[in-house]
This record gives structure tokens, C-alpha cells and sequence, in this order.
């Protein structure tokens, strides 16, 4: 049999001993190509979407959020193709922004589609942006749990962060030029929403069936 670097086995009971780079299943090798297929995609709107942005805080957010990507899929590739440690491990992207949102809406114009390139704003762009990164999201949530490759398992669940930090830093700049609204329930409402749940005493429960045991 086929030993990888954590000490595992691997075999095909049809077929006997899987070369290292074929430690996939089948799940895993559509979903895996699902993610990689959307990271590009991704990456080439970012790149499209590059010419109409008029913010120059926007623009490094898309660079530096682009150049991340970059890496990040070469380092999915690398161990989805050799199915060992990437040379270079999944980074934790550090966004620029604060956490302070401003909740609470404002008049605005209704939204409605372009009808040309040239309409394109810095609140068009960015939309686009977060729901790119958002859909990243979900698509590597999916394959990680449905990836048996232990390697590209840990990469693609610890991808999965950066993706949600990079969708938060976007909707932080949405909400300090008013593209992205945050409204709040009345005080009372939040209050017992607030308030609908409390914490479970597991230790006692436990101590009780112990006691009932003896």
C-alpha cells in the first residue's frame, strides 16, 4: 500500500494501491474543480472590474484582495494536483478596515441595473465584488466537507475564513459610503431577541446521571 506524509494508507479495493496524487474521490475531484473553476472566475471579474473603479481606497482593497486570491489558488492547485503539503501554506488575509458599523438607513435612489459599461460605479463594483467572494464562501464550505484528501481538506476549510474577511472588509466600505445599509430592529425587539436563549448546564446533567447510576 501507498503511505502518505501523515502516515495513512491508501488502496482501492478494486484497483489496490493509489499513487499519492490520486488520493481524491470522486466527490471531491467535481467539487474541488468547481471551487478552482470559480476562484478563476473570480479573479478575472476582479480584473475586469479593475478599470471602472474610481476610489483609489477601493482599488487597494481589489488589489491586495486579488493578489491574495492569486496565491491562495495556486496553493489549492498544488496540493489538489499532488495531493501532499503546498509549498507555500494558506495565508490568513488581514483586511485595512475598522469594525464599525454604521447601522440605520438613509434615503436613497432605488437600484437598477446598468445598461452600459460606462454606468458602472464604485457601488456597482463593489457589490459584485462582495457577492464573488460570498459565493467563494459557500462553493468551499461544500467541497471541504465532501474532500477526503486530508491536505486539500485543511486547505479548503482554512481558506473558508479569508473568504468571510474579505466579503467583511467589502461591506464595511459599502457601509461608510452608504452602498450597504444596515438597518436595526426596534430596542425592545432586539432585547428579546437578545434574551431568547440561555446557556445549558452540561456538567450538572451529567452529574445527575452519574448519581442515578450508582
Amino acid at each position: 500500500m501507498m503511505q502518505n506524509q501523515q502516515g495513512q494508507l491508501h488502496q482501492n479495493m478494486h484497483t489496490g494501491n493509489i499513487p499519492q496524487q490520486m488520493n481524491h474521490g470522486g466527490h471531491e475531484v467535481l467539487d474541488v474543480s468547481e471551487v478552482l473553476t470559480g476562484a478563476i472566475g473570480v479573479m478575472d471579474q476582479y480584473t475586469m472590474l479593475r478599470q471602472h473603479v474610481q476610489d483609489q481606497e477601493l482599488m487597494d482593497i481589489l488589489d491586495r484582495q486579488l493578489q491574495f486570491m492569486q496565491q491562495e489558488y495556486n496553493t489549492t492547485v498544488e496540493c489538489f494536483k499532488t495531493g501532499q503539503d503546498p509549498a507555500v501554506p494558506t495565508q490568513s488575509y488581514k483586511m485595512n478596515q475598522n469594525n464599525d458599523f454604521i447601522y440605520g438607513l438613509t434615503p436613497s435612489q432605488p437600484k437598477k441595473p446598468v445598461q452600459s459599461p460606462t454606468e458602472l460605479t464604485d457601488a456597482c463594483v463593489s457589490s459584485m465584488m462582495l457577492g464573488a467572494v460570498k459565493s467563494t464562501a459557500t462553493m468551499k464550505t461544500m467541497a471541504a466537507l465532501e474532500t477526503t484528501n486530508p491536505v486539500v481538506r485543511r486547505v479548503l476549510a482554512d481558506s473558508i475564513p479569508n473568504c468571510i474577511e474579505m466579503a467583511y472588509e467589502i461591506s464595511l466600505y459599502q457601509n461608510k459610503h452608504h452602498y450597504y445599509q444596515v438597518p436595526q430592529f426596534a430596542s425592545q425587539d432586539m432585547q428579546q431577541m437578545l434574551n431568547g436563549y440561555a446557556p445549558v448546564n452540561g456538567q450538572q446533567q451529567m452529574q445527575m446521571q452519574n448519581n442515578m447510576t450508582h
